[in-house]
């Protein structure tokens, strides 16, 4: 891992031969909250994560020593699938009725209405890279308040009071507002 944090692009063929089965399994439950009939397999997705990830120039070192490498990758890994799947729907998306955030918020449906999210999403991580996180989290994969707290190791406290402002910030962008 450290020597794929440096750029090293032989290392990113490596990490993902060493763990393949787990990357497999992680690809396919991802593909099991897509919609069925869709036109990847988890074989494909680990294929194009392999793609994403020699993409790569570098990484920041860990922000602690001796930090658990092997969760790194594969935190990196699950949010590149992420985005990979959210970034193959997007020719799909008027099969979608609407893109639900919770807590009463919406976005209208199609392929702009993908793009408007990612819009706001990335003008939201410039306020606070944690706010996107917390936001794709909970709207994405459905963790409570306390899983992300864990996750992110962090207070409750601080993800609902992050969460709220996210919230309220990303409502008055989809309202026409300016933001806070």
């Amino acid at each position: 891992m450290a020597a794929y944090r440096r750029g090293d692009k032989q290392a990113a063929n490596e990490l993902v031969e060493m763990f393949y089965p787990q990357l497999r399994r992680l690809a396919a439950s991802r593909m099991r909250r897509e919609p069925e009939g869709h036109s990847w397999q988890p074989t494909l997705l680990v294929n194009e994560l392999y793609l994403e990830l020699i993409k790569i120039k570098a990484l920041k070192p860990p922000a602690v020593d001796g930090g658990d490498e092997k969760s790194a990758f594969f935190g990196l890994a699950g949010l590149l699938m992420k985005r990979l799947l959210i970034h193959h729907a997007r020719p799909l998306s008027r099969r979608v009725d609407k893109l639900e955030l919770g807590d009463n918020m919406a976005v209208t449906p199609g392929f702009e209405a993908v793009a408007e999210m990612e819009t706001a999403l990335s003008r939201l991580a410039a306020v606070r890279p944690r706010l996107r996180t917390i936001v794709e989290l909970r709207v994405f994969e459905g963790l409570t308040g306390d899983e992300i707290a864990a996750r992110l190791e962090c207070a409750s406290s601080t993800v609902a009071r992050d969460w709220s402002f996210a919230k309220h910030w990303l409502q008055r962008q989809f309202a026409g507002q300016a933001p806070c």
